[in-house]
């Protein structure tokens, strides 16, 4: 079975199960296991961090209970907390892998550009205060892309075998006095969405030049880099698959802001 996750990470160690603290994964799969009557581990396209939010995460598991997918739908959304909510669920077929058969993954990152923090949406977004430049920040943007080393933007402590990804896509635009950064790549490694968010910031800001981010880039140096952006305002959006697995193409969200276009 596949399915699509929405939640809120701001009460949540992350994604991953842990036994110290409570993850989104623990809560998922303990309300499957109720509609299963059995227990069920689950797979997801990317584990986000702390403080990380998704609006579809896919996931998939395996189970001997058969159930009609609005069943499955409506007896974990009755077990799961307020905050994280199943959006679909269908079956698929048994070669699907929510995390190896992805082809890309695109996360947004939202910024609120204003004078005073939000009051409303804190923890769905991020905020700095003084005026950004998202054209600025948009063609700083371009020189990321490609499959390159991106030694630069990983955390410390990422596990990944490669520094090597594949950027297909990022884009900086303005909603008013949101900033949004939308990154699509194969896939990412350990912070690198908000390292490359608090680079842009300081191009954006004006205290980098628009070449900062290239030239970070090849030098590959983590050392070299910004401040790691926070989590708030980083959502899972999309991920893409083959057609073949017949994975819909869901809205990418977060619903408080317009599709760009």
């Amino acid at each position: 079975m596949a399915a699509a996750v929405e939640y809120s990470g701001r009460n949540f160690c992350g994604w991953q199960r842990q036994s110290h603290s409570p993850s989104v994964q623990g809560v998922v799969e303990a309300a499957l296991s109720f509609v299963a009557n059995e227990a069920v581990t689950i797979a997801c396209a990317g584990r986000t961090d702390t403080g990380v939010h998704a609006t579809n995460q896919i996931i998939h598991f395996d189970t001997t209970a058969k159930r009609q997918p609005h069943n499955w739908i409506r007896g974990a959304n009755t077990r799961l907390p307020e905050n994280v909510r199943l959006h679909w669920l269908a079956q698929v077929d048994g070669r699907f892998h929510a995390r190896f058969s992805a082809l890309s993954r695109t996360y947004r990152y939202i910024i609120c550009n204003e004078p005073v923090p939000p009051a409303i949406f804190r923890g769905l977004m991020t905020w700095c205060k003084e005026p950004l430049d998202e054209g600025l920040m948009h063609n700083a943007a371009q020189g990321l892309l490609g499959e390159n080393d991106f030694s630069s933007f990983r955390a410390a402590a990422c596990q990944s075998r490669s520094p090597f990804r594949c950027v297909e896509n990022i884009s900086v635009y303005r909603q008013g006095t949101l900033v949004v950064i939308e990154i699509t790549a194969n896939a990412f490694l350990h912070h690198m969405v908000r390292n490359i968010a608090g680079v842009l910031l300081a191009v954006g800001r004006g205290d980098r030049p628009e070449n900062w981010p290239r030239e970070l880039l090849l030098l590959r140096d983590r050392n070299r880099g910004e401040i790691t952006a926070a989590p708030d305002g980083l959502f899972l959006v999309s991920v893409a698959y083959p057609s073949c697995h017949q994975i819909p193409a869901l809205d990418p969200g977060p619903h408080f802001i317009a599709q760009p276009g």
